[in-house]
């Protein structure tokens, strides 16, 4: 860490802020922390939301976690979905209330309808695995019966996977299944060969990856995003949370 971040953490401690419990836990993290040091919004963040929202090639997340994260050995670009999701919720939180308003379809009339969802009700769902003291999980693949070591991947490193697809050339399918493999396999049979996990996976049967793909969602704790809503006709509706625009809504 450089000298410049080193003094900027320094002054970050010294303004208001608040603790935030990671749904993780911190179980994937060298630190191991279960909470970090998360800032208060100011006018000047406000400033930055309405700059990345505006600009479609920023991401308004990474950009104001990256100002908010007030913490010297865990860094933005480690976190995994969920504790990113928590510190955007503190914020929005602490900034406006917990009341967020959506607008949803009633499908027994067809009519819209506008309801409020309580964001700091959202459940935490544990994973039943727990990874290693590095933050890996050992799965036997059902298909070959090869055993490798995965990892999750964080925050940015989707958002990149993303960024990646869609700039791929049109007309051509985008082998997102083959990067985000390349990225969460890190040992196979013990093997930590990039050459070799890289040709194992261009052959990889599709239960095997489909296998990794669920077990990692079953097993990396996450916020449950979504909730059943009433709708004015007695019908049920099922509402996700998203972190889009709508989600800072009341920034702009």
């Amino acid at each position: 860490m450089d000298q410049q971040t080193k003094d900027f953490l320094s002054q970050s401690f010294n303004l208001p802020h608040d603790v935030v419990t990671l749904p993780t836990g911190g179980i994937f993290y060298k630190t191991k922390q279960k909470s970090v040091k998360v800032g208060y919004l100011t006018a000047n963040d406000e400033n930055l939301i309405v700059n990345s929202l505006q600009k479609k090639n920023e991401n308004v997340v990474l950009n104001l976690i990256r100002n908010k994260l007030y913490e010297q050995e865990l860094k933005i670009n480690e976190l995994l979905d969920a504790d990113v999701e928590a510190i955007l919720i503190f914020l929005r939180n602490s900034s406006f209330g917990p009341e967020y308003k959506v607008t949803l379809n009633d499908p027994g009339s067809g009519k819209s309808f506008e309801t409020s969802i309580i964001l700091d009700e959202l459940n935490i769902k544990s994973g039943g695995v727990k990874p290693n003291s590095e933050g890996l999980f050992e799965i036997r693949l059902p298909k070959t019966d090869v055993v490798v070591k995965v990892r999750p991947l964080t925050y940015q490193e989707n958002y990149e996977l993303d960024i990646q697809s869609e700039n791929y050339p049109q007309g051509r399918v985008a082998p997102i299944v083959t990067w985000r493999l390349n990225k969460q396999i890190v040992e196979l049979n013990g093997s930590t060969d990039r050459n070799q996990i890289a040709t194992f996976i261009e052959g990889m049967p599709i239960m095997d990856s489909k296998h990794i793909k669920n077990f990692l969602k079953e097993n990396i704790p996450s916020l449950d995003l979504t909730k059943t809503i009433q709708a004015p006709s007695g019908e049920m509706v099922t509402v996700s949370i998203t972190f889009g625009v709508e989600f800072f809504r009341p920034f702009i």
